[in-house]
Order: C-alpha cells, then sequence, then structure tokens
C-alpha cells in the first residue's frame, strides 16, 4: 500500500471512529426495531466529533460505562498512529496519558514529535506541590492523583506516576516540548491553541483541551461528561503548511535555545488567510493582532455576522466584545433570527455580552459598570444556557450562520482572545459541515433555559442590594 492509500484508508478510519464504529469500544447506540439510523454527510477530507452527541456512544474511560457522544480521544488518537513523518502539537493543556503514550510510541517509528503548551499546564503533575498552587492548581492536581492512584491507597507511586503523569511520558519518551516562556518572557496573554498536524497533510482542532475534563469528565464525578466541545479533522497539505508556519513561529529552535521563540504580539502579525479545501472554503486566522490592525479576530467575527440574512447560531463559551453585541442587535434589526446558548458560569459575570442581550447591567464586585456597556433596551428571547451536569461547561466557541458557514477554533469572543492570546479562527463555509453543527446546537437547545435565569436574577438583586446601580 502506496502513501496515498495509506491516508485513504485513514481518512476512513477517522470517519468510522466518529461513527462509533471502532473496534477499540465505541459502538453505534441501539434503534428502535424498524427504524434506519440515519446520519449526515460531511464535505469529502472533513470529520467532526461532538463529545456530548446524541447516536453515538462509547465506553468511558473513567468508569468503563457506556456514555453517548464522539470519542475525541480515541480520535486523536487514531490520527496521532497514522503518521508517518511528522507530529507537531499545540495545546494549552495535555494531560491525556494515553495521548502521550501513542505521541512516545509514535517516535519509536521513527515520527518527528514536537510539543507546545501553556506555561500554567507545562511541569508534570506529578512533580508539583499544592501549596505553590492556584485553587485551579489544586483541585486539577487532586483529580489527577485521584485518576492515577491505582491501588486506592492515597500514594502516588514511582510506577504510578509514570503511568499516569502524561508530561512525565513525554519526558521519558523522550519528546521535546516548550512553552510560551521558551521566549525568555513569563508567557504570553494564553497559548490557547488546540491543534495537532499530521505529516503535513491533517489539521486536527477545534475547542477542545487534551483532558478528562475536556472530554470525557471529571474524577470522582460520575454525572460529569466532561466540558461540552469538538474536534474537526481536515485533510489538506495547503490548510496544514499554514497551521505548521504557526507551529514554526512559536517554537524557534525548541527548547533551551536562543529564545527566538514566538508567542502573543511578539510574532509576525498575519491577516486572514483563504484556502481551497476541496469544494470547501475555509478561512484562517492566527490571533492575536494590534486593536489597530483591521483583520484582528473580532473584527473578522463583525464581518461574518454583518453577512448573516436569515439565522445565526451562537455557542459561547465566553463572550465579552460589545462590538460583536452591537452587530447582532444591527442584524436582529433587519429580521434576522438568533439563537444563543452561553456557558452559565460566564454568562452572568458583569462583563458578559450575555447580560446586555438580555437588557441588564450587572456591577462588577467593587460596584462598578464596565465602561462601554450597552444592554439593550428591548431584551432578547433567543438567549440562555444549556442544561448541563455540575462541573461541567459549555466550552464551544462556534457560530452557524444562515446555516451555510460555521466559525469556530479556539478563538472566544474577547478582546484577550483578539489582542492577547495565542488563538485559532477559522470560517468554514460549507451547508454539509454546518448541519453538523446545528444539529449539536439542537441538542443544546432542547434543555436549555431561557432569558434570565433564577441563578442570575439572584446575582442581580444581590448587587443592586449591595451597590445601588453601579458606577
Amino acid at each position: 500500500m502506496n502513501r496515498s492509500q495509506r491516508k485513504a484508508a485513514f481518512n476512513g478510519l477517522i470517519v468510522s471512529a466518529l461513527s462509533g464504529l471502532l473496534a477499540s469500544g465505541c459502538s453505534r447506540a441501539g434503534v428502535v426495531l424498524g427504524q434506519t439510523p440515519v446520519d449526515l454527510s460531511l464535505p469529502e477530507g472533513i470529520a467532526v466529533g461532538f463529545n456530548h452527541r446524541t447516536g453515538h456512544r462509547y465506553r468511558s474511560p473513567l468508569s468503563g460505562a457506556w456514555r453517548t457522544g464522539d470519542n475525541l480521544e480515541q480520535m486523536l488518537i487514531e490520527a496521532i498512529q497514522s503518521a508517518e513523518e511528522e507530529i507537531l502539537v499545540a495545546v494549552q493543556d495535555l494531560s491525556l496519558p494515553r495521548i502521550a503514550q501513542s505521541l512516545v510510541a509514535a517516535t519509536g517509528k521513527g515520527v518527528s514529535v514536537k510539543v507546545i503548551l501553556e506555561n500554567n499546564y507545562s511541569t508534570p503533575w506529578s512533580q508539583q506541590h499544592e501549596l505553590d498552587l492556584s485553587r485551579h492548581g489544586r483541585q486539577r492536581l487532586q483529580r489527577l492523583r485521584a485518576l492515577a492512584d491505582e491501588d486506592q491507597n492515597g500514594l502516588i507511586s514511582l510506577e504510578e506516576a509514570q503511568n499516569h503523569d502524561a508530561l512525565r511520558i513525554l519526558q521519558n519518551g523522550p519528546i521535546p516540548w516548550i512553552d510560551d516562556t521558551e521566549d525568555g518572557s513569563k508567557g504570553s496573554g494564553l497559548m490557547h491553541h488546540k491543534f495537532v498536524v499530521i505529516d503535513g497533510e491533517r489539521v486536527i482542532t477545534g475547542s477542545a483541551n487534551f483532558t478528562n475534563s475536556g472530554m470525557h469528565g471529571d474524577a470522582g464525578a460520575p454525572q460529569t461528561r466532561g466540558n461540552v466541545n469538538h474536534l474537526i479533522s481536515i485533510q489538506s497539505p495547503s490548510l496544514a503548511t499554514v497551521f505548521k508556519e504557526e507551529f514554526v513561529q512559536m517554537w524557534g529552535d525548541g527548547p533551551g535555545g536562543s529564545n527566538d521563540s514566538r508567542f502573543g504580539r511578539s510574532k509576525t502579525a498575519k491577516s486572514l488567510q483563504t484556502l481551497k479545501v476541496g469544494s470547501v472554503n475555509i478561512k484562517v486566522l492566527f490571533p492575536p493582532h494590534a486593536k489597530t490592525h483591521p483583520g484582528h479576530g473580532l473584527a473578522v467575527i463583525e464581518d461574518q455576522l454583518g453577512g448573516a440574512q436569515k439565522t445565526i447560531d451562537l455557542a459561547l463559551f465566553v463572550f465579552s466584545a460589545q462590538q460583536l453585541t452591537n452587530k447582532l442587535a444591527e442584524r436582529l434589526s433587519a429580521e434576522v433570527k438568533l439563537r444563543l446558548l452561553a456557558d452559565p458560569g460566564f454568562a452572568s459575570r458583569s462583563f458578559s455580552e450575555v447580560l446586555d442581550l438580555l437588557g441588564v447591567a450587572l456591577p462588577d464586585r467593587f460596584c462598578k459598570v464596565e465602561a462601554g456597556n450597552q444592554p439593550l433596551n428591548q431584551p432578547l428571547k433567543g438567549i440562555g444556557t444549556p442544561g448541563l451536569a455540575r462541573g461541567d461547561k459549555l466550552h464551544h466557541k462556534f457560530a452557524v450562520i444562515d446555516n451555510e458557514k460555521v466559525i469556530t477554533g479556539s478563538f472566544n469572543w474577547s478582546p484577550a482572545a483578539a489582542h492577547t492570546n495565542d488563538e485559532t479562527l477559522l470560517v468554514i463555509h460549507s451547508p454539509k459541515l454546518a448541519a453538523h453543527f446545528t444539529r449539536e446546537m439542537n441538542r443544546m437547545w432542547r434543555s436549555a433555559e431561557l432569558g434570565i435565569t433564577p441563578r442570575t436574577q439572584r446575582k442581580l438583586d444581590r448587587q443592586r442590594a449591595k451597590c445601588g446601580s453601579g458606577v
């Protein structure tokens, strides 16, 4: 079998993985007798997985129980196993030991592997101490220790650490990695990418970090199913070249070199690039950019929203950009229909644009209202939060416009994403792909709580009692 045949076979394998038919334990969910399972088609060379979707199921690596959703971890592992020459990984957080083991196994076949991480997540957890960590860091460490404690004795042995600490597995590989302090700084805003480039031919990217919390759920919390996420696999040498160029800027000469790595605003800022993948047009942007740059990430999204004629569906982890609220209000005045679902934890924060769309302002803990805050005079009806298990977050960052165009990537809809962080932003024009994201939106919409929720109302009442109208 030649290389092109092997790649074609791999493309089919990815689609099979996302259809729940992997030999590793994925299986199509049962259906009522007499019904024929119907799935949506995809553009050639493109596959997409949603870890909470209905209709597919797999065995959870946390509990061994069947659960609904696509196995995003297995999707990544299959891609890694297909590599013959090179694997480039840029991800905020990598703590899944099976992914690390797959990367080490790839090096054993002669594949070159390089990894870039965010500096807050670039130390092997078995080498950390709780007293040195933030509250979030302590919680993360406790969950990782619980997963590694095979004999449940409350202690982590050297063998357990070597088997379960993903970065220690890479360290022993040995696989080189750097973080965003490699340029000699204290780090960029966030190295927030989530992408893998395989053999200069395939890109896998989306909203998911490579963690149990990002895909499967939290240790010791069986009700959780992981933050609501997706990954897209795209077979395209031209797209892979663009992603590799971004990786090379950040990597420089690698660990311990001459500090020529470039992150954040130190990178050479590039404008939106347009590529053709088969019949699909894909636009790619790698923030950050200066606020004065005419094509920064928020400006790109504003332009895409401005072209909406019929419908806009949004599923967002963070939404804090006033200019996008203004653009949505403009499109609504043109009778474009809007559905927006936001993460419950972020939706009710004082800087949230979700509150603006609901026509309310929330003073922060200092009793100040955000400068330039402009709540709508008439609250919108199609705004809400999805029903999630306690501990799970809506971590998507996607939009579907007119059922034809998808905006996605690691890019949260915030000034920090546009002007500070290392991010991926994609605009993909494909009705076939859009149908998959619309189905995900419909799934979440069925359990959504619309308008000002009781939780948000209680928060508003507390702050108004404390602050009055704010300053």
